[in-house]
């Protein structure tokens, strides 16, 4: 009869869950660790590229590609890697590709966009 081994204690470490429902944010962002989680509304075939103000939960920005199959949402990601000085692989879009209603995730992030500093605290 084969002897039974004892299991290792599990530890639990305690994990700060953090909202990213974007009906249930409170704010147009959060921070999830050192990931910026970022609820957008997107505005397609605009005059120009532009980080605009904050409306209800989202952040209204706009860009000059038009909504083809995604492509002003892939143009969005590189006009706001550059303004976060991250790469593009570094920003996530969790839903929302084919949509104005986005909802982003960065990592790596060194800086923020001055128009938006002001309004995300750390």
């Amino acid at each position: 009869m084969a002897k039974k081994k004892k299991m290792p204690e599990l530890i639990q470490d305690t994990v700060q869950v953090v909202e990213t429902n974007p009906k249930k944010m409170s704010s147009f962002y959060a921070w999830d660790g050192d990931i910026l989680v970022l609820n957008i509304l997107g505005t397609p075939s605009a005059k120009r590229d532009a980080i605009g103000k904050v409306k209800g939960n989202q952040l209204k920005v706009s860009v000059k590609e038009a909504p083809q199959l995604g492509k002003a949402t892939d143009y969005m990601v590189r006009f706001l890697a550059k303004e976060f000085q991250v790469s593009n692989k570094d920003i996530e879009v969790v839903f929302g590709r084919f949509n104005v209603n986005k909802q982003l995730r960065i990592k790596n992030i060194i800086d923020l966009p001055s128009e938006i500093a002001k309004d995300i605290e750390r």
